[in-house]
């Protein structure tokens, strides 16, 4: 889940992260095969894939489950699922804006376990339209602290690759936002630079945002956990702002 508070940017909890990680790994996987059956299965010449791969090894994905899902996109074996995209718009608690990324190969199944998330948690799906306005396509790229790493630093680097914004997300490190065309260059240059990223992917994020005390905060995450703990849903983005304050609550 994407969204403006340091919260949305790890995922709620590494804790969280470790239950789930069969379903992140198949979700991973399957974002190889695609890049792989888009682009091609050499991720020399595919950015994409070789940004998928980069994001399951950094999460743990064995080498040989990787190995495996560039062979079925990439065709070289035989097998593979046609995936495709598809956007869902929606709204948690609070008119809070839901932006949802699905990779199916089941439209009216996608469609159907996105309806029960949200209304199981008290959203509402909306009509196409509804509330994609409020974000914009970007580049981001994660940035894990690192001893002496500072905002400056990136910044310097990425600069004129074409990045946009560094934000410090503190414990979080960073991020690095920058226009979809350019992230292939603005990873080259932190690479070039010497620095580590953990993730370099196209994303939403929101133009504007809502921001909620705890109560609200525990609404929307739990409409963001069902969507995630769904094997067609992929990404969830919101506009929900959680402040410092009300995080320090949540986890007290």
């Amino acid at each position: 889940m994407s969204g403006h508070s340091k919260w949305a940017t790890t995922k709620h909890k590494k804790a969280a992260i470790d239950a789930k990680r069969g379903k992140i790994f198949a979700k991973l996987i399957k974002n190889i095969e695609v890049a792989a059956r888009t682009g091609g299965p050499d991720p020399a010449g595919n950015p994409t894939l070789f940004d998928a791969i980069q994001k399951a090894k950094k999460s743990s994905v064995p080498n040989d489950n990787i190995d495996r899902a560039v062979k079925r996109g990439g065709g070289l074996d035989g097998g593979g699922v046609d995936y495709e995209t598809i956007m869902y718009e929606g709204y948690a608690p609070g008119g809070v804006a839901v932006l949802i990324e699905c990779l199916t190969d089941n439209r009216n199944r996608a469609a159907s376990e996105v309806r029960v998330a949200l209304t199981r948690n008290g959203g509402s799906l909306g009509e196409a339209g509804s509330v994609g306005y409020l974000f914009s396509r970007k580049g981001v790229i994660a940035v894990p602290n690192a001893d002496g790493l500072t905002e400056d630093d990136i910044l310097m680097a990425v600069l004129d690759a074409g990045a946009e914004e560094v934000n410090d997300l503190v414990e979080d490190g960073f991020e690095v936002l920058c226009e979809p065309t350019d992230l292939v260059a603005v990873r080259t240059a932190l690479q070039e630079a010497g620095i580590d990223y953990d993730s370099a992917e196209a994303g939403f994020q929101p133009s504007t945002s809502i921001a909620v005390d705890a109560e609200g905060a525990r609404k929307v995450m739990r409409v963001v956990d069902a969507l995630e703990d769904s094997d067609e849903v992929q990404n969830v983005y919101t506009n929900v702002d959680i402040s410092d304050d009300v995080l320090a609550e949540l986890d007290a």
